[in-house]
């Protein structure tokens, strides 16, 4: 188990790097693994907690993990634990729609647009295509959407997965919700409208489109819960 230590959040700057001070008093700089806005997820010296790696060779090895966000809630801002969070839920066997498969592979290529799919679920002859997002943002209360920048690599992976419903398999698009307020899940069509009309016809063609909270448990990096949480498309 990783465990997460407790500091108070100062700023985030050039984009991976965020300055914390520990509970000694001492400020120092974390590596910030978000490449996105974060947008509405932090406030200024508000609670977040932080890693720790042994990685010797690194500049940085401290790494940002949760912060608070101005709702008062918490929010996982690593972008990098959404994936083995999912994979460590589908084999557990915990995501009621994703249960059953005979072989799980990760980073599989598919399409026509040289992509590479998270997952690749395998039931008996049939493929399930499964991709990740992760998503932090909330702006109305329980109103979590994605994304929180424009993402052209986001409405390609969509087009893919519908490329996959088109050929006979099945395709699926997940959303890692690492926000203890959101309660429901829809596109921000006011930041990304192509991405949100690609989601919409997505839907309709026969992608699956689901989303799962994480838990925040102290000390602990989040993990995922089965309990689904409504998509609005």
């Amino acid at each position: 188990m990783v465990e997460i230590y407790p500091a108070r959040l100062l700023k985030r700057y050039k984009r991976f790097l965020a300055d914390v001070q520990l509970p000694s008093g001492e400020v120092t700089t974390v590596h910030c693994p978000n490449t996105g806005s974060m947008k509405n997820c932090i406030v200024p010296d508000g609670p977040c907690w932080y890693s720790r790696s042994d990685n010797l060779t690194r500049k940085y090895p401290l790494t940002l993990e949760v912060v608070t966000t101005p709702s008062g809630h918490l929010a996982g801002i690593n972008t990098a634990r959404a994936n083995p969070m999912v994979e460590v839920a589908l084999k557990a066997g915990i995501l009621d729609a994703f249960v059953g498969f005979d072989e799980l592979r990760r980073e599989v290529k598919f399409g026509h647009e040289k992509s590479r799919v998270d997952f690749c679920l395998k039931y008996g002859q049939q493929l399930c295509f499964l991709e990740v997002k992760n998503l932090t943002l909330m702006e109305a209360d329980g109103q979590g959407v994605f994304p929180d920048a424009v993402t052209e690599r986001g409405t390609k992976h969509l087009r893919e997965l519908m490329a996959m419903v088109r050929e006979g398999q099945q395709a699926a698009l997940i959303f890692c919700v690492q926000h203890t307020g959101v309660d429901w899940v829809e596109a921000a069509r006011h930041i990304d409208p192509v991405y949100a009309d690609t989601l919409s016809e997505a839907a309709a063609l026969g992608v699956q489109i689901k989303a799962y909270p994480a838990v925040f448990k102290t000390g602990e990096l989040p993990y995922l819960s089965g309990d689904e949480l409504p998509v609005r498309v």
